[in-house]
């Protein structure tokens, strides 16, 4: 399904040629704005992309049919043909793995310069990959978050923070791998713990947190133990969680004002009460929810929300 806001559609690529566009844009935020490394082939397609991309779905905002935003988005299908996910080369996800529902790698989460300012794009991207986890049932969505640089005491007050209050729970908590490290990183530098427990303070910690992660953070997310260095990236990666079960108090709370905003009085007008509840809904009757869903994440916007049928895209398109 694609949403529509006016002149914005956010939904899944359907051919080569957008698949095309949403490298190239990746390629003038990680490589050109924060400084990745890439291949002379790269460089010469001006995409950028990795081994996963050959069988990644792609989320992907359009404006004026024009991608302005996107994710990269990993199933159990997918990263089976590649024999991994790709944040296992950063971070053990045994645990994740082990569970039983449906679950999803986002990555390469990216916004065009010229649209930051306006947080449309991002709650559209969110909006779609809300549709997605209804329509798929998808139980835990996870990833990496990113710095840019390789120095993680830039963001001691952030990094701590996220310690100390938004460890994962150990059933499902991802650590770090350290030895995955390029050579000639300090294996110490992928400690979370930077500063005392003292020694952090909230808002100096959120005035370091990149606007994804306070974004994930009001969703409930929890993180994984462990910084990971990608100097080849220019990047420090910490390892981002959400059980979708867990994200109504969350939504309601950050977008309506109170935890219990959708109350029993709403649920007699329509509005299914818990998003959590998306992972047991029948087949039948998800669309309440990714209208609710939707209602919380565009705010103001909702109002001009379409809802379209997606077209089928290209049998086989590959990266």
């Amino acid at each position: 399904m694609a949403i529509k806001v006016r002149d914005y559609e956010v939904r899944l690529t359907r051919n080569k040629e957008e698949r095309k566009q949403v490298r190239q844009l990746r390629y003038r935020v990680f490589v050109e704005e924060e400084g990745a490394s890439a291949t002379e082939e790269q460089r010469a397609l001006d995409e950028e992309y990795d081994a996963y991309d050959r069988y990644a779905e792609y989320m992907a905002v359009f404006h004026n049919g024009r991608v302005v935003g996107t994710y990269r988005i990993i199933d159990r299908n997918a990263a089976e043909k590649m024999g991994s996910f790709y944040t296992e080369s950063e971070f053990n996800i045994t645990k994740i793995k082990k569970y039983r529902g449906n679950i999803a790698e986002m990555s390469r989460a990216c916004v065009e310069k010229s649209y930051r300012e306006n947080a449309l794009v991002m709650r559209m991207l969110w909006a779609g990959l809300g549709e997605l986890i209804v329509r798929r049932k998808i139980g835990v969505v996870f990833g990496v978050a990113s710095f840019v640089g390789t120095k993680p005491a830039r963001s001691a007050q952030a990094i701590s923070y996220l310690y100390y209050n938004h460890l994962t729970p150990l059933r499902l908590r991802a650590t770090v791998l350290p030895e995955n490290f390029a050579d000639g990183v300090n294996p110490k530098l992928a400690r979370m713990n930077i500063l005392p427990h003292e020694f952090v303070d909230a808002a100096d910690a959120k005035a370091e947190m990149t606007p994804l992660i306070k974004g994930y953070l009001r969703l409930g997310a929890t993180f994984g133990k462990g910084v990971f260095i990608d100097a080849p990236f220019n990047s420090y990666d910490v390892f981002v969680m959400v059980e979708t079960r867990k994200m109504d108090a969350a939504y309601q709370k950050h977008f309506l004002g109170r935890e219990n905003a959708l109350g029993a009085e709403e649920t007699h007008d329509g509005i299914i009460k818990t998003v959590g509840k998306i992972i047991t809904l029948p087949v039948v009757g998800p669309f309440k929810v990714v209208r609710a869903f939707v209602d919380f994440l565009l705010r103001e916007d909702a109002a001009d929300a379409e809802f379209v049928e997606d077209e089928k895209s290209d049998e086989g398109d590959i990266a």
